[in-house]
C-alpha cells in the first residue's frame, strides 16, 4: 500500500475515488486544487463550495485534507494560454492544458515533495505497466515533473465505460506522471460510481456534473472571453450568395461547422464555413456538404506521445473531439490521413491517437 494523494474536486467522482483508496487500505490525503476563484458577471464561482463539499467527504472518510493553491500557475499556463488561442482564431481544449500542466505536473511535483508517493484522480481511465526501458531513460520536459526517473513505463487505457472515457483529456499527460498516478474508477460505470457514492453515504452522492468551462463552472465560453477580448459584432455572410444574413458578436466565438448560436433564421440552417479574424466576418453556407467542413488530410503541431512513437504499420484511430467516434486513419509523421471525410475538424482541438485501447498521444489540428 502506498500514501497517495488525491485530488478531490468536490465532485462524486473524485470522493469515490478517494473512499476506494481508503478501503484499499492506502494511507489517503485529500487535496483540493484551487486553480480559479473569481467570479464572472452573472455567475459565482462555485470553488468555495465545492472546498467544502470536498472537505465533508475527506472528514467521513476520516483522511487528511489539504488545499493547494495552484491560481497564479493556472492563469498563465491554462486561462492566458487558451484566450491566446482564441484571439488568434483558433478553438482550444482548457481540459487537456489543465491536465498536462496543472494537475499531473504541478500537483504531482507539490504532493511528491510533501511525501506522497502516488496522486490519484477521479478521472475515468486505466493505467497499465510496460515494458522497462533503458536504465538512463528519464524525462526532462516542460510538461514532465523531474528529476523523476523512468523505472517502468505505462500505459494510458481506456475506461471500462465507454460513454465516460476522460482518456480524450489526458493524452498529454506524460508517461512519468502516469508512473505515479492512480485511477480508482477505470473499471466502473458512472452509474455504479453514483450506486457507491449511495451506498457509502459520501456528501456529494447526488451532485450534479460540473458542466460549461472547466475552472468557472456554469459559464458560457463567451461571457468568460468577454471580460478579456474586445468582442466586437459583425457581418455572418453566405459564402455561396455573397449576402450577408446576419450578425455575429465577434468572429473569435464561431468553429468551422458550428450550427447553434448563429441567429440566422429561416430556410435551410446554416452552418459555419469559414471566418476571417483580421476582418471580423464569418462565412456561412446550407450546403452540409461544403468542402470546407469535411477533411480526409490534417496537419498536427505540438505533437506529444506518451512512450514511443507508433510504428507504420501499427492500426491506429483517431478521436477528433471528446466522445467523438475513433476513426481509423494513417500517421505519417506529423500528418493525419482519416479513411473517410470527418466534419468540423476545428484548428486548437486534439487529435488523440489510440492503438486498440490504449492512448499513444496526439497533437493539435493545425
Amino acid at each position: 500500500m502506498a500514501r497517495v494523494f488525491v485530488g478531490m474536486s468536490g465532485g462524486v467522482d473524485s470522493s469515490v475515488a478517494a473512499a476506494l483508496l481508503v478501503e484499499q487500505g492506502h494511507d489517503v490525503t485529500g487535496v483540493y486544487m484551487k486553480n480559479w476563484s473569481e467570479d464572472v458577471p452573472g455567475m459565482q464561482c462555485p470553488w468555495a463550495d465545492d472546498v467544502a463539499d470536498a472537505k465533508r467527504v475527506a472528514v467521513s472518510l476520516g483522511i487528511d485534507f489539504r488545499v493547494f493553491d495552484f491560481q497564479k500557475e493556472y492563469k498563465q499556463r491554462v486561462v492566458d494560454a487558451m484566450v491566446a488561442e482564441y484571439k488568434a482564431g483558433r478553438t482550444p481544449n482548457p481540459d487537456v492544458m489543465c491536465n498536462q500542466k496543472i494537475k499531473f505536473h504541478l500537483f504531482l511535483e507539490a504532493a511528491l515533495e510533501q511525501g506522497a508517493e502516488m496522486i490519484a484522480t477521479g478521472h475515468y481511465a486505466k493505467v497499465q505497466e510496460g515494458h522497462t526501458p533503458p536504465l538512463d531513460s528519464e524525462v526532462n520536459s516542460e510538461s514532465s515533473p523531474h528529476p523523476l526517473k523512468l523505472a517502468q513505463s505505462a500505459r494510458l487505457m481506456c475506461a471500462v465505460d465507454g460513454e465516460k472515457d476522460q482518456t480524450y483529456f489526458l493524452h498529454r499527460v506524460h508517461e512519468v506522471a502516469l508512473q505515479k498516478t492512480l485511477f480508482p474508477l477505470g473499471d466502473y460505470t458512472k452509474s455504479e460510481v453514483r450506486d457507491m457514492a449511495r451506498e457509502r453515504g459520501l456528501w456529494t452522492a447526488g451532485k450534479k456534473e460540473s458542466m460549461g468551462i472547466c475552472f468557472v463552472g456554469q459559464v458560457s465560453i463567451r461571457e468568460f472571453l468577454g471580460q478579456y477580448l474586445e468582442l466586437v459584432p459583425g457581418d455572418i455572410i453566405d459564402r455561396d450568395t455573397g449576402v450577408a444574413v446576419g450578425r455575429h458578436d465577434s468572429a473569435l466565438l464561431y468553429t468551422i461547422g458550428q450550427r447553434h448560436g448563429l441567429s440566422v433564421g429561416g430556410g435551410l440552417p446554416y452552418y459555419v464555413v469559414g471566418k476571417d479574424v483580421a476582418t471580423n466576418v464569418v462565412y456561412v453556407s446550407q450546403n452540409l456538404n461544403d468542402e470546407t467542413m469535411w477533411r480526409t488530410q490534417i496537419e498536427l503541431g505540438d505533437v506529444h506521445w506518451i512512450g514511443q512513437p507508433p510504428q507504420s504499420d501499427d492500426a491506429l484511430t483517431v478521436r477528433l473531439r471528446h466522445r467523438g467516434a475513433l476513426r481509423p486513419c494513417q500517421l505519417d509523421g506529423h500528418s493525419l490521413r482519416l479513411a473517410s471525410p470527418e466534419r468540423a475538424v476545428a484548428a486548437g482541438q486534439s487529435a488523440v491517437i489510440y492503438r486498440g485501447e490504449e492512448v499513444l498521444g496526439g497533437g493539435i489540428v493545425l
